[in-house]
């Protein structure tokens, strides 16, 4: 009689069974709520290692920005680690649409341009790469601010930076200038990050958001579908959640995600047989380069080298 295979390949493990067979391989046993927390901990302190260890495909997403005439600064999402291409798209959607290279630059190099909001196609963007994270603050608005209003007066721009981003209510905004001797955030750009323009209360509460975003130079010279900020951008590896949830990773990462949490464990385990912990070290190395060994490109690359010839 013929053997039948069973035509699945759905295996996974979900935090549950990822957490228990880490600790077997530690030779401890899951016991209590803590255990629990504790590898949960581990588990997502190793997906931000492996953001540090280089590119992980499926991290990859694409991402467009339309832009604004004279607007520099635009929001990227608030989990992007890094961007890896980038070009601008000249009128995206329809039939004549044109992707054009543009280069990236360095903070210094970005600093040193005369004129920030010089108007043309954008032909270099520097990357700022922030941690996301808010800041609350003591400023409030101290006037109605509407839906298009370009002029936003508070109560203090000391506490905020010369530009950036903020929030009001469910809103971020992002501004290049501030004017401090009538407490002024100036030439604001609405609706930024996703959020819609809207209008606030006086009274209303100011945050800081220090989004990672992107810097372009020239500022767009026409509005509307004219020009698109295009790029792929590495994002952060999703959190390892409840028991019930299963990691956001593809099949051939299980494997180095189980070695790499019983080697974070079996350092902070009580009662450790400290020459098992070389072990699991050595293992999950190899696990993981394993792994990131086989999540690459596979198209051929092609290296031609400049020449520069020198005349007198």
């Amino acid at each position: 009689m013929a053997e039948t295979t069973t035509g699945t390949t759905l295996f996974n493990l979900d935090v549950n069974d990822l957490i228990e067979e880490a600790f077997e391989r530690c030779g401890k046993e899951l016991r209590s709520g803590y255990d629990f927390r504790t590898a949960r901990r581990s588990l997502n302190l190793l997906t931000i290692e492996w953001a540090n260890r280089g590119i992980n495909l499926w991290t990859i997403e694409q991402g467009i920005i339309t832009m604004n005439t004279g607007q520099a600064t635009y929001a990227l999402p608030v989990d992007t680690i890094d961007l890896l291409d980038t070009v601008i798209r000249q009128n995206n959607g329809t039939t004549n649409q044109i992707d054009i290279n543009i280069s990236r630059i360095s903070e210094s190099t970005y600093m040193t341009l005369p004129n920030k909001l010089t108007q043309g196609r954008p032909i270099q963007v520097w990357v700022d790469r922030q941690s996301g994270q808010s800041n609350p603050t003591t400023v409030v608005t101290t006037a109605n601010v509407s839906s298009t209003d370009t002029t936003i007066t508070v109560s203090d721009v000391t506490q905020l930076g010369s530009s950036g981003f903020i929030q009001l209510d469910n809103e971020i905004i992002t501004y290049p200038n501030v004017n401090t001797a009538t407490n002024q955030l100036l030439n604001c750009f609405r609706g930024q990050a996703g959020t819609t323009a809207a209008s606030h209360n006086i009274g209303s509460t100011v945050t800081v958001q220090n989004l990672p975003s992107v810097n372009v130079w020239p500022t767009p010279n026409a509005p509307g579908n004219q020009y698109s900020f295009v790029y792929y951008r590495m994002r952060r590896i999703q959190d390892a959640g409840s028991g019930g949830f299963v990691q956001d990773m593809p099949f051939r990462f299980i494997p180095p995600m189980v070695a790499g949490l019983a080697y974070q464990l079996a350092t902070k385990l009580p009662d450790m047989d400290m020459n098992r912990i070389p072990m699991l070290k050595a293992d999950y190395e190899q696990q993981f380069q394993l792994a990131a060994d086989e999540d690459r490109e596979k198209a051929p690359i092609r290296f031609v080298p400049r020449n520069t010839f020198y005349y007198n």
